[in-house]
């Protein structure tokens, strides 16, 4: 595995586990597992709805949002366990608890699933985190749009999408994002930070279909939106080949 690219991906709870009846675990684990055949990979799975619907009734009872946090955390890890299931063999069969536990797991040529971490930080700044710490080639940020935009899409149908970003236009798009338990943005803060700082390029895709995925990193197109610091550059991950 060594010299092989790295590459972490933050695959968000609302892709895989919409709700636990209409799960993509079948078809995720053969796109994660064919990926790993040519990168040394990295998958955090966020909560989605499960982790929001725990946490509502968390509230329901009083509790506070750092304990509401750690009730959103259980879920990731939960999600990420199945996720470890169903990639079988491919997978490295225990979720990794922190960063260092992934980095411990990692070179063994099988995929290092892991959940949330820390209180107040969302999947997307663990995966950041992880991937300043693998000093991955590219982080990949699997979500329910189809890349970075002005505003809400959902919401402003004026929004516009944005092709490429460097690091701090990134910053002055996210803003101050929610920081309850289970707020649910593109990138959050955090993230953002991680990666002006740390200078891996991210690239945002929708993951509502798992074959773009593979598209984005072997066909060579340009799809969703890349944050890398030079906007003209060649896309810097395009030494992934398909096997």
């Amino acid at each position: 595995m060594i010299g092989m690219t790295r590459v972490v991906l933050s695959l968000g709870g609302s892709i895989l586990f919409p709700t636990l009846e209409t799960h993509t675990l079948r078809t995720y684990a053969p796109v994660l597992t064919k990926l790993s055949e040519s990168v040394d990979l990295f998958v955090v799975v966020g909560g989605g709805g499960e982790a929001r619907r725990y946490i509502q009734a968390a509230r329901s009872t009083g509790a506070d949002e750092a304990f509401c946090d750690e009730i959103g955390i259980l879920v990731t890890r939960l999600n990420a366990m199945l996720l470890a299931g169903a990639l079988g063999e491919a997978a490295i069969p225990r979720v990794a608890l922190s960063p260092g536990e992934a980095m411990e797991y990692a070179g063994r040529g099988k995929i290092v699933v892991m959940g949330g971490v820390t209180p107040a930080q969302t999947t997307d700044a663990v995966a950041a985190v992880l991937a300043e710490r693998a000093r991955a080639d590219l982080l990949v940020n699997l979500t329910s749009v189809d890349g970075i935009y002005s505003a809400d899409p959902k919401k402003d149908p004026g929004a516009r999408r944005y092709s490429r970003l460097t690091p701090q236009e990134l910053l002055d798009i996210v803003g101050c994002g929610g920081m309850e338990a289970g707020s649910n943005t593109v990138v959050d803060m955090v993230a953002a930070k991680v990666v002006q700082r740390s200078r891996i390029p991210l690239l945002v895709l929708d993951g509502r279909d798992p074959g773009i995925l593979e598209d984005a990193l072997f066909s060579g197109r340009e799809l969703g939106t890349i944050v890398t610091g030079d906007k003209k550059s060649p896309l810097p991950f395009r030494k992934i080949r398909s096997p």
